[in-house]
């Protein structure tokens, strides 16, 4: 196999280089969760932001890179559904973190002022994406102006994350099933530059695994005449994804909601920005006005997703149907929902 010439590898060596980068990235993300929860605690800056800056992004790293790898080749359809398609499969992989923790809903249990304000921010992201297609089509040196409003926007974000979780103006009531942040015992966990060094290393590992991915996922797509948006949404997305659902689960196993919660939402913020790393790398005009049809459909159904989310923080149901929220029923019902659309078409 030539890794240097991927147009000549077969369907059998693009799916095992796809398999061997998905497990790479399962492994790496499952380790990645202990350190980020071990350098919340000894940096002090919480799970929510720690979730959220830290494990939301080094575990976007792979879909990231695959993202603007696929731009950087003119790729526009796969780098789109890569970006879209992971968000919505994050959301779900949320759901299935709320049925593995019995004690209560996740929604009620994990709600916090900093979780819904990424939320929020998430929103607004999306909502900032879906629009700019009906903006006039006009880039600045191959830039949209949307592209670096993305970036701001997320950062300012992020400081109102961060000011949300030092003076809250309120917060949500406390129950016998609410998981509040309380940090560990840090003087059993390694020494910070340790932890630092650690975090570092795995995110490279996951950003190569997402490089890796790309080639992989094109030779599957063109060798089994499969659509990229079909690759981009069902295999690179979820692919590139399982580090969240494999974070999540293990951050609620260890008993910190805030991490599970803040990493997933604060991965699908980070998520966004795909289009505006995908946007710099795209030569042929702005990426998002060759957003196809069936991405749109992904982007508009995430945004539903995301509302039902906030609003279950809100609510805080305790217990539902076999202890499983009623908002995360009904996301992955609308997951399941896109996944037969997008077949069916």
């Amino acid at each position: 196999m030539e890794i240097t010439n991927p147009e000549s590898w077969t369907l059998l060596q693009g799916v095992i280089v796809f398999a061997i980068c998905a497990l790479t990235i399962a492994v790496v993300g499952t380790r990645i969760t202990r350190v980020v929860d071990q350098l919340a605690d000894r940096t002090g800056i919480g799970e929510a932001a720690a979730g959220a800056v830290l494990l939301g992004g080094a575990t976007s790293l792979g879909g990231s890179v695959l993202s603007v790898t696929a731009a950087l080749h003119g790729h526009a359809e796969l780098a789109i559904s890569n970006a879209v398609g992971g968000i919505a499969v994050q959301t779900f992989f949320l759901s299935m973190a709320d049925i593995v923790y019995r004690r209560a809903n996740l929604e009620h249990a994990a709600a916090s002022v900093p979780n819904l304000m990424q939320n929020a921010l998430l929103i607004s992201l999306l909502a900032l994406i879906l629009l700019t297609p009906y903006l006039p089509d006009v880039t600045i040196w191959g830039i949209h102006p949307v592209t670096p409003l993305l970036f701001g926007f997320y950062i300012y974000g992020l400081r109102l994350v961060q000011s949300a979780s030092e003076k809250p103006m309120w917060r949500p009531s406390q129950t016998r099933e609410t998981r509040q942040d309380t940090p560990e015992d840090t003087s059993r966990m390694p020494a910070l530059p340790r932890l630092w060094g650690e975090f570092l290393g795995l995110a490279v590992i996951l950003g190569i695994a997402g490089w890796a991915l790309e080639p992989a996922a094109t030779t599957i797509a063109t060798q089994a005449n499969l659509g990229q948006t079909v690759v981009g949404v069902m295999l690179t997305a979820v692919s590139t994804s399982i580090p969240e659902l494999v974070t999540s689960i293990a951050a609620v196993r260890r008993g910190a909601l805030t991490l599970a919660v803040g990493g997933i939402i604060g991965g699908n913020a980070f998520d966004t920005l795909f289009m505006a790393a995908s946007d710099l790398g795209y030569r042929e005009g702005s990426i998002y006005h060759a957003i196809p049809d069936d991405s749109t459909f992904w982007l508009a159904l995430t945004l539903v997703m995301s509302g039902i989310l906030m609003m279950g923080m809100i609510r805080r149901e305790r217990h539902g149907i076999g202890k499983i929220g009623a908002e995360s029923v009904a996301i992955i019902a609308l997951y399941g929902l896109g996944v037969v659309i997008l077949f069916a078409g």
